[in-house]
């Protein structure tokens, strides 16, 4: 895996931990982010490049960055706002994971487009689906909190919200206000 390139659209906590593990195989990692309060936080979770989604073309920049092949997945957390750019900046047959829909729901597209562009896969996991298993949750939870606890994975939370405010959290992670992990007080 050395090497390869990887996109991550939206670095929320998924994508912190995306970025962050990728960068600690030797992946060659590409955030996409709306902020430069969020690219200087990407750069300091393992993106060796920064693309402001907001601000540039995101499959040109792609392309620019890999010397016009794309990269081979792409995690987009944002939905709606990013999915035609996650596509168009994967190489051929690409995968593009959509986990979250922080813009709204990833839109229609007809399956024709995926041969079109490349032979691309797409693919939307559910997390009931990885930890339906008893045995299998505990071998992926053992995974990921050993790389936490060896530090390979660095968890930050950057906001905290009284419970009350849960509507405002909400809020902020739909508008892109919101960086990485968030939690509640109770």
């Amino acid at each position: 895996l050395p090497g390869k390139t990887l996109g991550i659209i939206g670095l929320g906590a998924i994508g912190v931990a995306v970025a962050n593990s990728a960068h600690a195989l030797g992946l060659n990692v590409i955030g996409t982010v709306s902020t430069e309060e969020k690219a200087a936080v990407a750069r300091a979770q393992g993106c060796d490049h920064v693309i402001l989604y907001g601000q540039e073309d995101v499959a040109k920049r792609v392309r620019e960055i890999t010397n016009g092949v794309g990269v081979s997945v792409v995690y987009d957390s944002v939905g709606k706002n990013t999915f035609n750019a996650s596509l168009d900046s994967l190489k051929r047959r690409g995968l593009l994971v959509c986990f979250g829909t922080a813009s709204g729901p990833t839109p229609p597209f007809e399956a024709m487009q995926l041969a079109m562009k490349g032979s691309l896969f797409v693919t939307r996991p559910a997390l009931a689906d990885y930890v339906a298993d008893p045995a299998e949750r505990a071998a992926l939870s053992g995974e990921i909190f050993g790389h936490v606890a060896a530090g390979r994975i660095k968890i930050e939370i950057n906001q905290r919200y009284p419970l009350e405010d849960a509507v405002r959290a909400h809020h902020d992670m739909e508008s892109g206000r919101s960086i990485g992990s968030s939690v509640f007080s109770v």
